[in-house]
């Protein structure tokens, strides 16, 4: 099969098209024939390798231990490991393959759903990581509730187009900041108001919210909680800058030691990949309450340009591979 392949950490200049053998499934794995497959930050940090931390989480500490990259995928069921039984050979699915860009790839059954009926594979294949991060941030950490003043920092990055529309799902007034060149995006998934912070700081406008989701941004813990209710939450997640040690984790390290000593909620987390949380991405997106938002298409033998296109910060919503 062909896959997207490096033998060393680096810029995308590692990366390779080859061909290779099939990937051999465990038992509680199913074989999937890769249509597309989502670009993100996390692919970026496999690839680099960086911050230096994520190498010790299982990726391989001097080489990548998985030459193929890519982790967001939709496809169709192949062949099924002999304790696998949620799934039949032919099935569509969407999900978490590690080493996705890639003609096929071994997926763990459970971290795999049925794919949503509306959605082409394309669109499936860059939901499952960064819609499901949007849902427990805004869920399981910020506790959002009807009615509340919700502010999104990077409303129309990855995570952030998710995270306006799941808000909205819940019945949240959303707040999104993004550049000038994506307001009309931001506004045309949903949020009720969109602050270009080119030429508004979000932290000056007097406006306290009582949920922040902060996705890859890089102010201050002082200046997000000058923004923040009296007893208001906020959520980081993800993060840049820092240095190839901390990789802009040190806030969210700082959040976590500061809360328990102030009125205000203020944390972090790491997204938890399941089949549950695909299953209610599933109904809000066949409900119409979502609808994933890509920017631009590239096929495998592309996959370096992609990932170019995505460090220059450009992209409105997110970057697909077709395979």
């Amino acid at each position: 099969m062909k896959a997207m392949v490096r033998e060393k950490y680096g810029p995308p200049d590692v990366l390779e098209l080859r061909d290779i053998d099939l990937p051999e499934c465990a038992d509680d794995e199913v074989l999937v024939r890769v249509r597309a497959a989502g670009v993100g930050r996390d692919v970026w940090h496999v690839m680099t390798g960086l911050p230096y931390p994520i190498r010790l989480a299982g990726f391989g500490f001097r080489a990548p231990k998985n030459p193929v990259i890519g982790s967001d995928m939709a496809g169709v069921v192949e062949v099924l490991g002999k304790n696998a039984t949620r799934f039949r050979p032919g099935d569509e699915v969407f999900g978490i393959g590690k080493g996705s860009y890639a003609e096929y790839v071994c997926a763990l059954e459970d971290k795999l759903a049925p794919k949503p009926a509306n959605l082409t594979f394309e669109q499936a294949a860059v939901v499952p990581i960064m819609g499901s991060t949007a849902l427990q941030a805004l869920r399981d950490h910020g506790k959002v509730l009807p009615g509340q003043e919700v502010l999104i920092i990077g409303a129309s990055g990855g995570v952030g187009t998710y995270a306006v529309q799941i808000a909205k799902a819940f019945g949240a007034l959303v707040t999104g900041v993004c550049s000038t060149k994506k307001v009309e995006m931001v506004r045309s998934i949903g949020a009720d108001h969109v602050i270009d912070y080119t030429r508004e700081d979000f932290a000056e406008g007097g406006a306290r919210y009582d949920l922040i989701l902060d996705i890859g941004g890089n102010s201050s813990l002082a200046r997000l909680r000058s923004a923040l209710a009296s007893r208001g939450t906020l959520v980081i997640t993800g993060g840049e800058g820092g240095g190839q040690w901390l990789g802009g984790t040190d806030r969210q390290v700082r959040a976590m030691l500061l809360s328990p000593f102030v009125g205000q909620k203020l944390g972090t987390f790491v997204n938890n990949e399941n089949h549950e949380d695909l299953l209610v991405l599933k109904d809000l997106i066949e409900s119409g309450k979502i609808t994933p938002v890509i920017d631009r298409t590239y096929p495998l033998a592309e996959v370096p340009d992609a990932i170019r296109y995505l460090e220059e910060g450009h992209a409105r919503g997110k970057v697909v591979i077709t395979v």
